[in-house]
């Protein structure tokens, strides 16, 4: 059965809530000359790229969902790009990291309707509290004026090399906060309460400098509501894993409009934290795997079982933070990586630790973990539920297409440097480089991004590419843009809240903002597109494919 969503208001990004410059929508791509993009469609450049509902040469828009799309078509500038870098960092939304990057739709806009933070009744707070681990105020904070603050200035004063709280960020408590696109319960419904209302300057790091140079994406969405786990999948394959079995020990209790069911007890958020009735809900009510959930295949958050292949997860599974829990089963949904090889395309998926952390999934069961889920100065931090294709049947151990198309992080690097990239690259750094709070810093993570980023520029390759990078959801922090909704817009799993994304290229426009409204999937759309691959389902309509952020 249908699942039942928040009723989530008409207003979506654009104008409506911000005022932020709107580009028009075209036939012709922005600035592409007329001789130039009629050529491109008399050579048949629109094979494989319309989407359901599309009329050639147009593009169906929600007039307040931000700039849209150019013509839905491979334009020239699309055709420049013969390598494709993603790298997905993570937990940070645009506000949060972007907010007062000049000319962006930033905090300045922000309305006093998503500004100002309610209480599960309905009322506004009155006043922003920090909570501890045990759902109490934490006395580190103090009491915080109703609406967004900046983290790095008094009486806070936190620097952005200092690891800071990290707000829940899960399925159905994003789709909560988000509350029909007015964005204010974020704060009621973390558990560390108003901090998820905080903001950082960020002027001083490496990649603002590098946004500032080329192009910075105001209107991109985290594809599926939630965290790390689900918008992974979103990234390679626009879809949610399947994991029926996990309903009855897993599955959450929703109220009428989709909403976790609260505990009696549970108080204001002016004095403690929110409680729910299954608050640690990984599955929906009709079997869809939304929150974090460990793969069948090492590396996994779960050991092999005892005397079992090493390879493998124990399929009786384990109890993580209170809650027991399976692995989920291998998955056969097509992905990005599928459609790539079956037009012979090159492509792999690089990621920071990974044979350190294979080596150590499959240490035997009662051994102490070093790398996967473990802190401490030479730990990666490694993060098995980053890893999509880890959860997929043909990427499985012993698979020809797991040795080819699964890297690690050095092979990244050896490969950027020798100019031997293939035609599509995902990069997921190692844990401890990805800006997620809690474990790690903001600027560790900018530092090694930046410096990938270097290195790209001097790679023999730099000529013929295109670098995305972005965030894979918003960390629980609060954005004032409302997700774009509406038929080819948005369905039951996202598009979720507003996340940075940087485009970087030699064939990318220099100093711009795009205001263009994409979601992770216009990443997959690009792919497809480019190279006239067969489309995934999951993939939207209406967001754009990133072609209005390069030069024709």
């Amino acid at each position: 059965m249908a699942q039942p969503l928040a009723t989530r208001s008409p207003r979506t990004a654009g104008p409506s809530t911000s005022g932020a410059p709107v580009e028009p929508s075209a036939v012709r791509p922005r600035g592409a000359p007329v001789s130039g993009w009629l050529a491109a469609t008399a050579i048949g450049l629109l094979t494989g790229c319309a989407q359901p509902g599309d009329t050639p040469g147009t593009v169906a828009a929600d007039p307040s969902a931000g700039a849209a799309p150019s013509a839905q078509v491979v334009t020239l500038a699309m055709r420049k790009v013969k390598h494709l870098v993603v790298i997905y960092a993570e937990n940070h939304s645009f506000d949060n990291l972007y907010a007062l990057f000049p000319g962006a739709d930033g905090v300045a806009n922000a309305s006093a309707e998503s500004k100002l933070q309610l209480d599960h009744d309905g009322k506004p707070l009155e006043e922003l509290i920090v909570f501890d681990a045990k759902g109490q105020p934490d006395a580190r904070f103090g009491k915080i004026s109703n609406g967004p603050f900046r983290i790095d200035a008094p009486p806070h004063n936190k620097r952005l090399d200092e690891i800071v709280p990290s707000p829940i960020h899960a399925y159905w408590h994003n789709q909560e906060q988000i509350n029909g696109g007015s964005n204010n319960r974020f704060a009621a419904v973390s558990q560390v309460g108003g901090w998820s209302m905080g903001y950082y300057d960020t002027s001083s790091l490496k990649l603002w400098q590098w946004a500032r140079e080329y192009t910075l994406a105001d209107r991109f969405f985290m594809a599926a509501f939630g965290g790390s786990y689900l918008n992974h999948h979103y990234l390679i394959c626009a879809c949610a894993p399947r994991d029926e079995a996990a309903v009855a020990s897993a599955g959450a209790r929703l109220d009428a409009k989709g909403w976790l069911v609260k505990k009696p007890t549970s108080p204001s958020a002016n004095n403690a934290a929110v409680m729910y009735e299954t608050a640690g809900a990984r599955v929906t009510p009709d079997g869809w795997s939304v929150n974090t959930s460990q793969p069948a295949y090492q590396p996994s958050g779960i050991p092999p079982a005892p005397g079992g292949p090493a390879t493998l997860a124990d399929l009786a599974g384990m109890t993580r933070s209170g809650h027991s829990q399976t692995p989920v089963p291998a998955q056969t949904q097509a992905t990005i990586g599928d459609r790539l090889s079956d037009m012979n395309v090159p492509w792999a998926w690089y990621s920071g630790g990974w044979n350190l952390a294979l080596a150590d999934g499959m240490q035997p069961p009662e051994a102490k973990r070093q790398v996967i889920y473990a802190g401490g100065p030479n730990s990666p931090m490694f993060q098995p539920h980053h890893q999509p294709f880890n959860y997929y049947r043909r990427y499985a151990p012993g698979q020809a297409d797991r040795a080819k198309h699964l890297k690690d992080g050095v092979d990244f690097i050896k490969h950027i440097e020798a100019g031997t990239l293939p035609a599509v690259s995902f990069y997921k750094p190692a844990g401890r480089y990805t800006q997620h709070p809690s474990y790690t810093d903001v600027k560790s993570g900018d530092d090694h991004m930046a410096d990938v980023l270097t290195r790209l520029r001097a790679s023999p390759q730099w000529n013929d590419m295109l670098i995305v990078l972005t965030y894979d959801e918003n960390g629980g922090y609060w954005d004032h843009v409302a997700p774009p909704t509406g038929p080819g817009w948005g369905d039951r799993f996202g598009p979720g809240t507003r996340i940075p994304a940087l485009l970087i290229g030699p064939h990318v426009k220099r100093g711009h903002i795009d205001h263009t409204s994409y979601d992770t999937t216009s990443i997959l759309k690009f792919i497809t597109q480019r190279w006239n691959l067969a489309p995934l389902p999951g993939v939207r309509e209406k967001p754009g494919n990133l072609s209005n952020a390069l030069t024709n």
